[in-house]
């Protein structure tokens, strides 16, 4: 794995309807999900552009029945599944999904962090580099947002779990800060920021995909059967943003360069 430890490097839409999904995502930012793989479980490949950025899982009825609802989800790189899931659950973090191997794939797991959010843990097998996030790059998450009930707190966990390092933060009012953080693959640049969960908002790790052009994004998440819930906003330096959520209710954000809000 020659990401550095704490990067993401894979993002998985967990839905109870993949073919919907892959409608909804393919229309709106310009992805190809996949057919089915073979197996008991529904995975699809979610390929943008230039290369694979992650998958779509459905739920099975057995995931319905222990809980399991709509969500994105990302993984973190690490250098060692094991010890790293050791470290979540002596923070105060739990495991879902203990740790298991995928031939070919890597060995993985899922947890979730001290404040309830959860996500994935990964070493992957390929000696290939993930691009995965690409702050640029079409059809690429290239922004990853956490809402937690303790900001403080969360950026603490990963730090010490993961190397995410505050690099500045944007007052936000009686919400705090807007706190930037940086990884081990991205030389101090902000990869996404982490903030006190709003009244309105929901816990957990939200992502942003890059698309050419804001307006004409707005109007096929509405055509597609998603909901604009905020913008289009323009953000430091220069980008303008929205926030939406799916035919599922499923939470994401869309982002695209300047001079087209």
């Amino acid at each position: 794995m020659p990401n550095a430890h704490g990067s993401f490097i894979w993002y998985e839409l967990i839905t109870a309807d993949p073919e919907r999904a892959k409608a909804f995502y393919d229309a709106v930012v310009g992805w190809d999900i996949g057919p089915r793989q073979p197996g008991d479980m529904d995975y699809r490949m979610i390929a943008a552009p230039d290369g694979m950025i992650g998958g779509v899982m459905g739920l099975s009825a057995d995931m319905s029945a222990n809980g399991a609802r709509p969500v994105w989800l990302g993984y973190f790189g690490v250098e060692n599944v094991d010890a790293t899931v050791e470290t979540v659950t002596k923070a105060g973090g739990q495991v879902h999904l203990p740790a298991f191997d995928i031939p070919g794939v890597g060995r993985l797991a899922m947890v979730s962090d001290p404040q309830g959010v959860p996500f994935y843990v990964m070493r992957g097998a390929s000696d290939d580099r993930s691009t995965a996030y690409a702050r640029y790059g079409i059809g690429h998450v290239c922004w990853n947002e956490l809402l937690t009930p303790d900001a403080d707190a969360a950026l603490a966990f990963y730090a010490a779990t993961f190397n995410v390092a505050k690099v500045g933060a944007m007052p936000m009012g009686e919400f705090g800060d807007y706190s930037f953080i940086a990884n081990g693959d991205s030389n101090g640049e902000a990869v996404g920021a982490v903030m006190k969960t709003p009244p309105d908002g929901h816990p957990g790790w939200s992502f942003y995909f890059r698309v050419p052009e804001i307006q004409a994004a707005i109007a096929r998440v509405k055509q597609a059967g998603g909901t604009v819930l905020r913008g289009p906003m323009e953000v430091p330096g220069g980008d303008w943003v929205i926030n939406a959520q799916d035919p599922e209710g499923v939470h994401f954000g869309l982002v695209a360069p300047a001079n087209n809000g």
